[in-house]
């Protein structure tokens, strides 16, 4: 008996095949020729691609999960940086004030 192993293809090579396919820039049996794959497990990655696509339009995208982080992480940034700002003042209000009381 011959002893193959099983090709693994990433997730770019097979969405590429399957583009082509839905393009109509080639039918699945040229791109099996092409590629020596057999036309069933390219019908098959077809069928997943298509069967999943509404979860592209379902789910949002990170950044737009990421976008209200963002915001509240920028206000917060903000808000430590007025904080900060009150605290030298009243930092050097004191020790303006405990100067004062020394030379008195």
């Amino acid at each position: 008996m011959i002893n193959t192993t099983r090709r693994k293809y990433t997730a770019e090579f097979k969405a590429g095949i399957v583009l082509e396919i839905l393009s109509g820039k080639a039918t699945a049996p040229e791109l099996a020729k092409r590629h020596r794959i057999k036309d069933s497990i390219i019908y098959g990655w077809r069928r997943e691609a298509v069967d999943r696509l509404p979860l592209v339009f379902a789910q949002r995208a990170p950044e737009e999960v990421a976008d209200p982080r963002i915001a509240d992480l920028e206000r917060l940034i903000g808000q430590q940086a007025v904080e900060i700002e009150a605290l030298k003042k009243a930092s050097r209000w004191l020790s303006r004030m405990s100067r004062s009381n020394e030379k008195s």
